[in-house]
């Protein structure tokens, strides 16, 4: 019932409408997430120009014309999301298996037989859950995320990610993360928001000293857990997804949390250069700065 109060309504009927929506052809959900997309960016112009600053700040090099072009592009990217999580979350898995290429079970695969569990590593880009049910449908595995501030938000989106996977951990459970591992059971890990100081430490982005989580190295080190890197892609032509596991990481983690975690930045920013249209550029990656210096994100 104290999810029926007035303040919840429009989550409801966006819930709805989502739900609905599922029911449709996958062409058909991708181009109205384009326009949800194209009208997101019309009316959220303080979301718009948080990505207009990372985007400058990440790509300098690029032309006014370019930044305008991938800003669009990633507003329709941005608007697709809703209905990847709808697809993820209630579409059966033969249909699923329709729309994805799986590429590298092989790296998996050897990373599994070692016993000690893996940690898929991915960037925030907007196919996140989509990614995850189509691992899903290879491998058990259990994601981990960072709640969701709206209690319903949180129910909705954090409940279908548990239902599909048997089980999803907050980013501040290190406990059940070590479990997992234990139990050689890997963990879908999506490290580059910003979380602050307080397990961060300052490294380059795309040449931006970036406040940093230094987990993902302490995660390896404690069973020697292999690193495998996840590439994610949208296929063109609305065709559906790309999902690959990467052979997992040498040489990692070292005795040097800042190469280990500079290293990680790297490896994402590649990933980011790769695609850059479906990564989430709206995300205030770059709020926390080193002591004096102002916030990037001001007017």
């Amino acid at each position: 019932m104290k999810y029926l109060q007035p303040r919840f309504w429009p989550i409801w009927c966006f819930i709805g409408l989502i739900h609905l929506a599922s029911l449709f052809p996958f062409r058909w959900q991708m181009k109205l997430g384009n326009l949800l997309g194209k009208l997101a960016k019309h009316i959220g112009k303080k979301r718009v120009r948080v990505a207009e600053i990372n985007i400058r700040l990440c790509f300098p090099e690029w032309s006014d014309e370019q930044r305008r072009d991938m800003l669009d592009r990633h507003f329709e990217s941005l608007g697709r999301a809703p209905f990847d999580f709808g697809i993820a979350a209630w579409w059966r898995d033969k249909q699923i298996e329709r729309l994805a290429i799986i590429e590298g079970l092989d790296n998996l695969q050897e990373v599994l037989s070692r016993g000690r569990g893996a940690i898929l590593l991915a960037g925030h880009f907007t196919t996140l859950d989509i990614a995850g049910r189509i691992m899903h449908l290879h491998t058990q595995m259990y994601p981990v995320y960072r709640k969701h501030n709206n209690p319903l938000m949180e129910e909705f989106i954090g409940g279908n990610r548990a239902n599909i996977c048997g089980k999803a951990i907050s980013h501040e459970d290190m406990r059940s993360m070590y479990k997992a591992l234990r139990d050689n059971i890997p963990l879908y890990y999506i490290p580059d928001q910003n979380f602050g100081m307080r397990y961060s430490i300052f490294v380059p982005f795309f040449a931006v000293q970036t406040a940093t989580i230094t987990a993902t190295s302490r995660l390896a080190a404690k069973y020697g857990t292999p690193v495998v890197p996840i590439i994610q892609q949208r296929l063109p032509d609305y065709q559906g997804y790309r999902v690959k596991f990467e052979k997992a990481l040498e040489n990692f983690p070292s005795d040097d949390i800042v190469k280990d975690t500079t290293r990680i930045n790297q490896l994402l920013e590649q990933q980011v250069r790769d695609n850059p249209a479906d990564y989430l550029w709206v995300h205030r990656r770059f709020k926390t700065r080193p002591e004096g210096e102002k916030s990037l994100y001001d007017n």
